[in-house]
């Protein structure tokens, strides 16, 4: 949602820099985590699964309400400050980092792949959760090229981006309440 909102309200470019956030950015802690075990800690962890949980709940409905509550005339005339590419990238990273679903997917699903009595354990692990970073590029990025296309379209109409907007922020802080409220991340 995030990135579909950012290719619609800001374009492809920003849409973009906050998939790279999502994956390249988020995958230089999440994998280390990965290969270390350390992330094995926080799943054993009912508080530290929690925390995070909590976090990221608060951060997407943070996010979400900012679209909400933006301003009908701050969206009538051209927006003068876009957001900047570190700006995307910072805040992708930081929504999939608090994320639980993402770290709990890897731990989960990545060891399946590990043959214990091959190579390095740890380089399989840093392999695989790079090819799967690397998925993610591929598929959000297309999401962020085609949200980006039909934003462009939306960007020529200012009462069709305000509601967008405000769509999206609701669908976020959605998905904030479900993540907060939801129960566990590997349902």
């Amino acid at each position: 949602m995030l990135v579909m909102a950012r290719g619609i309200g800001q374009g492809r470019r920003v849409a973009l820099f906050t998939v790279l956030g999502m994956t390249a950015g988020a995958g230089l802690v999440q994998l280390p985590l990965i290969a270390l075990g350390v992330s094995s800690l926080v799943r054993t962890s009912p508080l530290a699964l929690g925390a995070l949980q909590w976090l990221g709940a608060a951060y997407l409905v943070w996010l979400g309400l900012g679209l909400v509550f933006i301003k009908p005339e701050a969206q009538a005339r051209p927006d003068t400050t876009p957001v900047k590419a570190f700006t995307a990238a910072r805040e992708g990273m930081i929504a999939n980092l608090f994320n639980p679903w993402p770290i709990t997917f890897m731990v989960a699903f990545l060891p399946q792949f590990v043959d214990p009595h091959g190579s390095s354990v740890t380089l399989q692990l840093l392999l695989l959760g790079a090819t799967q970073k690397v998925t993610g590029v591929l598929v959000l990025g297309s999401y962020a090229v085609a949200s980006g296309s039909i934003g462009a379209w939306i960007l020529t109409r200012p009462r069709v981006r305000l509601w967008q907007q405000r769509i999206a922020g609701l669908f976020i802080i959605g998905l904030g309440f479900r993540m907060a409220f939801g129960g566990s991340a590997s349902r």
